[in-house]
């Protein structure tokens, strides 16, 4: 029997979004030259609109004082996907791995993502669905939006990935079309179970079902080591995306809620 590969993870607290981009790129960067092992970077958001490469800036409909009031940053990605929040109480999720050679499937790798956190919800009592429509591709409780997944994938390796509500001010999605979708109802582990669960807490058992759908063997590891690289020498910024670009480039893919299907990568 072949040994697992592994994977290092971490919950790294709350981290701006340019910060998780960079650091982020720095994984991939390394993966690319073969000095790095799959990374789980596990955090919170302060809060923050994101466009993906399917978004438009009139998918926010906060206007700018409202933004500026509740201290909102709106910014470029290149994930696939619309728009969508991020902000404390949220996990998110961005795995940096290599998929090469035996899981070349972008969408195996988005049915991946959903597997973990339907398993995760059901730790705390949900029975959560994944949904495989394009344009509600996320997780579901019932009728209401609990998790959403925007990912990108050059050369086979990945960044981006997923938002979770654990006890999110769901209040924030007022200010946007979240992923496309009008009129979409939002809720969290919180709304659901009426329970307040630590972030840190669901990272821990995301990281331990990720190990088990994707066969990775975790290793936990120190916040401040994750947080090194990216201002370890050699370390790269990725440059701004377009939010509008919805055709996957040469060797790429994006996809995600509401994504316009980009082709296979090369």
């Amino acid at each position: 029997m072949s040994t697992p590969r592994r994977f290092r993870w971490a919950y790294l607290g709350r981290l701006a979004y340019e910060p998780a981009t960079r650091l982020q790129a720095a994984v991939r960067d390394e993966l690319r030259a073969g000095g790095a092992v799959d990374h789980l970077l596990l955090l919170e958001h302060p809060h923050v609109y994101t466009l993906g490469r399917s978004g438009a800036a009139n998918d926010v409909v906060a206007p700018p004082s409202w933004l500026r009031d509740r201290g909102v940053e709106v910014v470029e990605c290149d994930r696939g996907g619309q728009v969508t929040y991020h902000g404390p109480g949220q996990l998110v999720g961005y795995p940096v791995m290599d998929l090469n050679p035996d899981r070349r499937d972008v969408r195996r790798y988005v049915r991946d993502l959903q597997e973990v956190l339907v398993r995760t919800l059901a730790d705390y009592g949900l029975e959560a669905h994944a949904e495989t429509r394009q344009s509600l591709i996320g997780v579901w409780v019932g009728d209401a939006k609990i998790a959403s997944i925007g990912v990108h994938l050059s050369r086979w390796i990945t960044t981006h990935g997923f938002a979770l509500n654990v006890c999110t001010d769901l209040s924030y999605f007022q200010g946007i079309v979240a992923c496309g979708l009008q009129g979409v109802r939002m809720t969290s582990i919180e709304v659901e179970t009426g329970r307040r669960l630590d972030v840190a807490e669901v990272a821990s058992r995301v990281a331990g079902h990720f190990a088990d759908v994707f066969d990775r063997h975790p290793e936990p590891v120190a916040a401040s080591d994750v947080l090194s690289l990216a201002t370890a020498p050699g370390a790269t910024s990725p440059p701004a995306p377009s939010p509008v670009a919805a055709n996957a480039t040469a060797g790429e893919v994006s996809t995600g809620d509401g994504s316009v299907p980009g082709r296979s990568v090369e």
